[in-house]
């Protein structure tokens, strides 16, 4: 019968070169897989990288199953990529919004400001022309004011200015005689304010002016009265007709030009007319 020797003791496994045991051992898978999780998860929180964590989170085939280390380091690198492009595109458009912002405000700001300068402009014009057209208006009213009109209308002097005769009290004619039949239009011949007016004497019925540049103006021998004492009158305003009424021999309008309202204070009517711009 034959003996059974025992075996030989099986040697034990040799361990891997390079490889140390204890607690330098490498971590495991899941520790691994936890770990990056762990890093996609601070990333998420940031309201960004979600977006762009799902899908490469989402393609398990493109895993390298031989290798799970390089395959989630590949992960981490395209999440980090992804997120970098979504950050520099966030700010690139939050830099363009903000210079389309600025540069409208600034557009804004010139149309309100030359808005402002054109209303300007305007309103300066719009009032020169108005101070032009008030200057004009009183520049026309005081020519028309100063103007002196002839106190019968197209007619001539029939008797002068201190011509002698019989017929008149001082013996000489104290004003000029207008030729004009009875009835004829009489007008102011400059402005003035009137101080009597009705009969007079001699003159008959009559009316004395008060001129603006303080001198007065008689129309005497009328045949009816059209203003009243106090009254304003302009050049060429009608002040009454013409007549033969007081001491005449035929109708005519008598004129006298005064240094006041009386009688004898009386200067040359045709040196007077003509100073205000009157050829008679």
């Amino acid at each position: 019968m034959a003996s059974i020797r025992p075996s030989a003791p099986t040697p034990a496994a040799a361990k891997p070169a390079g490889k140390s045991a204890g607690r330098h051992r490498r971590p495991g898978r899941l520790a691994r897989s936890g770990a990056q999780f762990g890093s996609i998860a601070t990333l998420a929180a940031t309201g960004i990288a979600a977006t762009v964590a799902a899908p490469a989170l989402a393609a398990p085939a493109e895993r390298n199953t031989s290798d799970p280390e390089a395959s989630g380091l590949r992960q981490a690198v395209v999440i980090g990529d992804r997120l970098a492009e979504t950050v520099d595109a966030q700010a690139r458009a939050q830099r363009g919004a903000a210079e389309a912002a600025e540069a409208r405000a600034k557009a804004e700001a010139q149309a309100r400001k030359a808005a402002e300068e054109a209303r300007r402009v305007a309103e300066a014009k719009a009032e020169k022309e108005r101070a032009e057209r008030a200057r004009a208006a009183r520049e026309a009213e005081r020519k028309r004011l100063n103007t002196f009109v002839p106190p019968i209308s197209g007619s001539y002097i029939s008797t002068g200015y201190q011509s002698s005769s019989g017929l008149w009290s001082s013996g000489s004619h104290t004003g000029i005689d207008f030729h004009a039949a009875s009835g004829t239009a009489v007008h102011a011949v400059g402005t003035g304010t009137v101080v009597e007016a009705g009969w007079g004497g001699s003159y008959g019925n009559n009316i004395v002016i008060k001129m603006s540049d303080g001198t007065y103006t008689q129309y005497g021998h009328l045949s009816s009265i059209a203003v009243s004492v106090g009254q304003k009158v302009t050049p060429g305003r009608q002040i009454g007709l013409s007549g033969a009424t007081g001491n005449v021999t035929g109708p005519h309008l008598h004129f006298e030009a005064r240094t006041s309202p009386d009688y004898g204070s009386d200067i040359d009517p045709v040196a007077y007319l003509r100073s205000h711009g009157l050829n008679v």
